[in-house]
This record gives C-alpha cells, structure tokens and sequence, in this order.
C-alpha cells in the first residue's frame, strides 16, 4: 500500500473551531506545522461549501469526519453530500448513544444492527462507516473463552462492509485491550487509526502526545502497517498544553519514528 499520511483530528482542537475565521486561522496552524489532511470533527455551525473552500485553499485533505448519531439516522442525505463535496469516502461514529451502553449484550447487538443498516446506505454511495471506540465497549458478555466485549459484538454482528473499524490506541488501552493487536485484528477493515499515547499523572491514567507516553508504538505502527491502515490521525482529547502544541509534538516524534 502507499505510505499511510499523518492527519489532524479536529476535535484536538474544537475550542478553536466554531467560527469560520477561527476555522480557517486554525488549520492554517495546522498547515503550518506540517500536516497535509484533517479529521472534521465538532467544528462549528459553517457550511459544508466554506469547509471545503477553506480546507482547499489551504491543500489540505480531509481524510474522514465524525458524524453525529442522530444526523446519521435522520438526514443521511445531506451527510451524503457533505462527503461528496469534501471528496472523502470515509464517514465515522465517535461513540455509540448512552442508551446502548449497558451491561446487557443485547444492547450492542441493537446498535450493531443500526450500524450495518447505516453503513449499509453509506457503502450503496461508495462511501465507508466506521465506528469509533472508547473504553466502555470492553465490558465482558460471558465468561471464559467463549467471553466476548462489546466492541467483539460490534464488529462480529456487522457486515465488513458495512460497519468498518476506527480504532483509537488510547482508549483500547484504557480499556484494557492490546492496541496492537486490535489494529491486527481489523486489517483491511480500517481506513483511519486514532493514535494518542498513556502517561499517569498524579497517578491517574492520562492522554500524551504521541512518543511522549509509556505505550507501545512500535508495535502499534507495525500493525498499523500490517493491517494496511490508509490515514493515521493524530488526536489528543485532553492536553496538558496548547493543543496546537500537542499536535506538533506528535507531529514531530511520529516523524522521528519514520511516518511522515
């Protein structure tokens, strides 16, 4: 596969992108610092066309969004034209709705058969759906081998084809999963990889740039590599710096690392 591009999720940033100048002079900032695509992700109220006219301008590339729940189920239409002008095919779920999160399998089971109906639609326009994970799809259904989490219903009860993986390092860890071997176990089901590192501090489990933490990305790149992932974003929701900073030193460490 080509070399996968390092992208800009946007939400690193959302406090700075609400208004259309405030939209523009921060991916300038991004721009600047290096990065050639973005993730659109809790911007502002802007027109579709004055996204794409300011990300263009700038040569930048939106590598995927994230698309709220209800926008999905109620107007795909419009997210169906949105894509198209911002000629991306990858559309993305940050988090399942509260009512889902339960310690009942059947709820993942619901919105897993959500999900394929929605990706469904999305892959008849040529466009992807992929779901996004935190850590509380990994509660445990049953016990012993035969146990399965959450995020295993998600993906097991989907078509492929249908409902694809956006897996973000941070929180499988969080989760208590193998990042690495999550991003394996997508392979070819997985456009856009979140990366963001673990640090503790005051002994509390912490969001790092990139580099900056105690997890292993090492491994997590090579599985990135092996399951032909095509867009690594960089994301931090939590920065203990200016987020602009944040998304430099990731920048900057996964360059060192030979991702560029």
């Amino acid at each position: 596969m080509d070399r996968p591009i390092l992208a800009a999720q946007l939400y690193t940033i959302r406090e700075f992108t609400q208004t259309a100048a405030d939209f523009a002079a921060s991916l300038q900032k991004i721009r600047d610092i290096g990065y050639t695509a973005v993730q659109v992700s809790a911007i502002g109220p802007i027109p579709h066309q004055e996204v794409w006219d300011i990300v263009s301008d700038l040569g930048l590339t939106v590598c995927n969004t994230h698309i709220g729940f209800d926008k999905l189920q109620s107007d795909l239409d419009d997210v169906i034209a949105q894509h198209k002008l911002w000629q991306t095919r990858h559309v993305a779920l940050g988090s399942m709705p509260e009512e889902f999160r339960t310690a009942e399998e059947d709820s993942y089971k619901r919105f897993a058969a959500i999900a394929n109906q929605i990706g469904e639609k999305l892959y008849a326009h040529d466009l992807t759906f992929s779901y996004h994970n935190h850590n509380f799809e990994f509660v445990r259904f049953g016990t012993g081998a035969t146990a399965r989490t959450g995020l295993d219903v998600i993906y097991e009860e989907t078509d492929p084809r249908y409902v694809q993986a956006e897996i973000d390092t941070y929180w499988v860890q969080h989760g208590g999963g193998d990042p690495a071997a999550w991003i394996v176990k997508m392979k070819d089901r997985m456009p856009v990889v979140h990366l963001k590192d673990m640090v503790i501090l005051n002994g509390e489990q912490t969001m790092a740039e990139v580099g900056e933490g105690n997890m292993n990305f090492p491994a997590i790149l090579a599985a990135c590599q092996e399951a032909n992932v095509e867009w690594y974003a960089v994301e931090q929701d939590i920065c203990q710096r200016d987020p602009f900073e944040s998304l430099r030193i990731s920048f900057e460490n996964l360059n060192a690392m030979g991702y560029r």
